[in-house]
């Protein structure tokens, strides 16, 4: 018998020392919720895109399940250790990276026919009556059965098979998907179990724009990976659900009320990992896009800004933006922006936003050009694109200082 869990593993082919919180962690979502289409298999197809990826400047690359699975895109998986019987086609097609002194990480459902019977199903699971285990931790799941985590069988298979991915396939990490489908406690087990390099959750609950809204959401966020332990990240759903409303002539919005940065990076950005769409919100679901014409103000914003920022394939390489973002990824690395990276907001107005991070760059976004005294004279260009603008400190002077000194 097949189950569908509550619990998803993103997993990371790791190739050289994993950089903790406090470092410079750049994140590639290397999929979208047509890639199970792609004829020959999408981990296949994607080890033609390794070079443009490191290129980047990108450090983990976020695959799609990988094991057999009853629905095309591996969410509905059936045999866990059948890598072969999956849409992906993951098997014999990771070698490539490896030589690229890449990381791959990969999304994908754990689930398992190791002769789990109605014991290990939920009791008040009630479209699946026959489940007599423990209460459901956490939220229902209605397409398929909800297995019960708190079952100390259920908590060791699954780790056994974590483990093996990490000891066998070459995955060092973790995305825990529906992460509400069971208790915090429990992601705490599994990264115990597992002992994972990096590892996040998808917390996504709705969002109210209105007052104390954000501010709420984004505290259900720090108290889930507090529960969980404190080592796994969440995908900073607040910010984006802000930012995607900032940008539509609200750039007031990217300050709360301390002067800080409105979602999880404003109060836990060494857990928070950023991001402008996914295969859920984008790609061909569209279940909460951020506006097509302004994505490239919403990556301004998270490649200049703390947190752990993570890039979405269809827009590095479908709709064209590889070198926009480059640019902003070569910025952020060589300033060094992290985690822990300090924000300076000097302007958060309807039609502008300027923040100064880590005293290095400025950015600012929005139409209005209007800036007045804001941006210092040892500040240079950086970038641009359409109502974003990136400066640098004294980027020109340390050139100069470079071409006198190669001079001799």
């Amino acid at each position: 018998m097949s189950f569908r869990t509550s619990f998803c593993g993103f997993i990371f082919l790791f190739l050289s020392v994993l950089p903790s919180f406090t470092s410079p962690t750049l994140l590639f979502q290397g999929f979208d919720w047509e890639s199970s289409n792609k004829q020959g298999g999408w981990y296949n197809s994607l080890k033609n895109s390794v070079s443009d990826i490191a290129a980047a400047g990108i450090t983990h690359v976020w695959l799609p399940p990988p094991s057999q699975s009853a629905a095309s895109q591996g969410y509905l998986p059936g045999r866990l250790y059948d890598l072969d019987g999956s849409n992906h086609k993951p098997q014999n097609s990771l070698q490539k990276g490896r030589s690229r002194n890449m990381v791959y990480f990969r999304s994908g459902t754990a689930d398992n026919r190791l002769d789990w019977g109605p014991s290990f199903i939920c009791r008040d699971d009630a479209p699946y009556a026959d489940g007599n285990g423990n209460p459901d931790s956490g939220v229902d799941y209605p397409d398929a059965p909800d297995i019960d985590h708190l079952n100390p069988r259920v908590q060791k298979e699954l780790s056994d098979w974590m483990n093996w991915l990490k000891s066998e396939i070459g995955f060092v990490g973790w995305h825990f998907s529906l992460a509400k489908g069971y208790a915090p406690s429990i992601t705490k087990i599994y990264m115990e179990n597992t002992s994972p390099d990096f590892a996040v959750g998808q917390k996504w609950d709705d969002l109210s724009l209105g007052q104390g809204g954000p501010d709420a959401h984004r505290r259900a966020l720090k108290d889930w990976v507090n529960s969980a332990g404190g080592s796994v990240a969440a995908i900073d759903f607040t910010t984006k659900g802000v930012l995607q409303a900032a940008v539509q002539d609200e750039l007031w919005r990217l300050k709360d009320s301390n002067g800080k940065p409105p979602g999880l990076i404003g109060i836990l950005p060494q857990n928070a990992v950023t991001f402008i769409d996914n295969h859920d919100t984008g790609s061909t679901q569209k279940h909460w896009p951020f506006p097509s014409d302004k994505v490239m103000q919403g990556y301004a914003y998270i490649l200049t800004h703390p947190g752990i920022p993570s890039i979405f394939y269809d827009h590095f390489f479908d709709w064209g933006l590889k070198e926009e973002i480059g640019n902003l990824v070569a910025i952020r690395n060589r300033n060094g922006i992290n985690t822990t990276s300090s924000v300076n907001i000097l302007a958060a107005d309807a039609d502008l936003y300027v923040a100064r991070i880590n005293e290095k760059i400025i950015v600012k976004i929005g139409p209005k050009m209007d800036l007045g005294n804001l941006i210092p004279s040892n500040f240079q260009l950086a970038t641009t694109g359409t109502n974003y603008i990136v400066w640098e400190e004294g980027r020109r002077q340390k050139y100069f200082c470079e071409l006198l000194i190669s001079s001799y």
